[in-house]
């Protein structure tokens, strides 16, 4: 029983591996071809490194946006709505798990029902709804729509009725009151959930294209995403493949990196949570 079991782990290891090794086909490629000195073309041979490495597609791609402006709008865009999400997923889970309410159960569904709805439907509404606010080709008025997600609601509820009854009992006892329960303890407990929560999040947003490119019609207020499909549009006229990747590296990198660092915290709260 236990030979199989091994063979049987060893057998999904080496699947794994093999479809890590397809996925990450991309990325080798963007690497290698932002570094060689010939970029080439799409194809096998851009896989493979050649010496020395080069940064001239770096400097030239630098030299060919306005990536400072590019990232801050960016940053403002995906931040800004993280902080907003934080603060209603949090105080709405927090509602829908320990809040009895005449109601509660039916309520929370009806939130649960924005999953289902695919997000393109809801553009043109949403652009209607930002002209007669007077925020459309605004950052405010694109981040407007993200501000609440029935998706953290439910992640944040789920682990709120996770965390031990006894640890409020004891803050209780202690003569803590609703607001220090939720910021020192229940807070802190969900710590993990929150910070998976917020990867999902900025990289949704920080890859969001479709809905800024629909309301962002000033190139001041573009993100990296509309910048780097105007960039490679014209790097594409030329077939200079190594500009493109070394321009989609520059805006990918910083989301990747986050997720690296965050990965276990991430994988961790998806392994455990549960719906009660």
């Amino acid at each position: 029983m236990s030979d199989n079991l091994l063979a049987y782990t060893h057998s999904g290891t080496v699947i794994c591996a093999m479809i890590s090794a397809v996925w990450a086909v991309p990325f080798v490629w963007m690497i290698t071809a932002s570094l060689r000195p010939d970029s080439g073309g799409a194809d096998i041979a851009s896989l493979i490194p050649q010496w020395p490495l080069c940064v001239e597609y770096f400097k030239d791609a630098l030299n060919c946006a306005d990536w400072g402006n590019l990232y801050r709008n960016t940053i403002f865009f995906s931040v800004g709505i993280l902080m907003a999400q934080l603060l209603s997923i949090t105080t709405a889970g927090y509602v829908f798990a320990f809040v009895p309410f005449r109601g509660r159960e039916m309520v929370f569904r009806l939130f649960l029902v924005q999953l289902m709805l695919w997000p393109v439907v809801l553009m043109v509404p949403n652009m209607v709804t930002l002209k007669s606010m007077g925020l459309l080709d605004t950052l405010l008025g694109a981040m407007l729509p993200y501000m609440a997600s029935a998706f953290g609601i439910f992640m944040v509820r789920q682990a709120l009725r996770g965390v031990p009854k006894e640890m409020i009992e004891a803050a209780q006892v202690e003569g803590a009151n609703l607001i220090h329960i939720f910021i020192y303890v229940l807070l802190p407990a969900i710590w993990p959930t929150l910070l998976a929560f917020s990867i999902v999040s900025l990289t949704t947003h920080w890859n969001e294209y479709l809905w800024p490119l629909m309301v962002l019609s000033d190139m001041d207020t573009h993100t990296l995403t509309i910048g780097l499909v105007s960039f490679t549009t014209s790097a594409e006229s030329g077939a200079e493949w190594g500009l493109i990747a070394a321009g989609t590296l520059l805006v990918c990198l910083p989301i990747t990196v986050t997720f690296i660092l965050f990965q276990k915290h991430f994988i961790s709260s998806f392994g455990f949570t549960q719906y009660k």
